[in-house]
């Protein structure tokens, strides 16, 4: 009997040029011989909290492309997108890709800024839902967060810029800083909602936030850095009113974790989708 030869797994981190910091990815630059059940056991075996495989190349700098989780595939995800970006970047050089996936056409551009590699995504569509109350009280329960805990002027909303993601805003850095959820409780109201994170945020300014996401149905207790959630929070911010139409914020995460990064959300007038930035770097060498 004969087995394939395992594939090339890269380790980047995204949104963070110490390999320390941001959100660690796994990257696949050539996995077009790979099925669902083998993409599955390498992000599996590799443990983050996901790995993105290039399964084809469709023209120049395009290519289709595939997230796992450590326990299953999901449509769209942010930070995979950078690291992914960024090993092409040092393979290749910086310029323009452009990535198929399950949520649609994520253009990504790629550019050097003093000796960094920078890369910068495209959202699909976004849309912005509002959440039931039966729902939301089940988050909160789930979260051990009592109502009035949370910031009135942003109100819970769920947002999608390729991935769906319930917005909870906290009322304090600290009420942020603490989160101990019952794993379990807060994965099954997700399945049942189809939401890939709980994008759990606090606004220091009109411009400045900190955020943090339980990921229980990716098998992670939680993400260090959240490009998709980032996406689906611009998105949020444009349509409750929070940003002018033209606006940058600034989303620090992962600093709860250990693990600081920082992810730029821009968001352009007249152009419904979110843009999101963030350097990138190998680890491991």
């Amino acid at each position: 009997m004969t087995h394939d030869p395992a594939p090339e797994v890269l380790r980047y981190t995204a949104f963070s040029a110490d390999p320390e910091g941001g959100n660690p990815a796994g990257v696949v630059l050539d996995a077009a011989g790979l099925d669902e059940e083998r993409m599955l056991a390498v992000a599996a075996e590799l443990g983050y909290s996901e790995t993105a495989f290039l399964t084809g190349r469709t023209g120049d700098g395009a290519y289709t492309v595939r997230y796992f989780s450590p326990r299953a595939e999901v449509p769209f995800c942010g930070h995979a997108t950078v690291a992914t970006a960024v090993a092409l970047a040092e393979r290749d050089g910086p310029g323009e890709l452009e990535f198929t996936t399950a949520a649609g056409p994520v253009p990504v551009t790629v550019v050097r800024e003093d000796g960094e590699l920078r890369a910068t995504l495209t959202s699909v569509t976004p849309h912005v839902t509002e959440i039931g109350a039966a729902d939301l009280a089940e988050a909160l329960a789930a979260l051990d967060w009592p109502a009035t805990d949370l910031d009135p002027a942003l109100p819970p909303r769920i947002a999608y810029a390729g991935a769906r993601h319930l917005v909870l805003a906290a009322a304090t850095r600290e009420r942020l800083a603490d989160l101990a959820y019952d794993f379990a409780r807060l994965e099954t109201l997700m399945h049942r909602l189809d939401l890939t994170t709980l994008q759990l945020v606090w606004r220091e300014t009109a411009e400045v936030f900190h955020v943090r996401d339980p990921f229980p149905v990716g098998g992670v207790v939680e993400d260090p850095a959240t490009g998709a959630a980032a996406a689906a929070f611009g998105a949020y911010a444009r349509e409750l009113g929070l940003t002018p139409e033209t606006a940058v914020l600034t989303l620090h995460q992962g600093a709860d974790m250990g693990r600081p990064g920082t992810l730029t959300v821009e968001l352009r007038a007249g152009d419904a989708r979110v843009r999101v930035a963030g350097t990138g770097a190998r680890i491991g060498g």
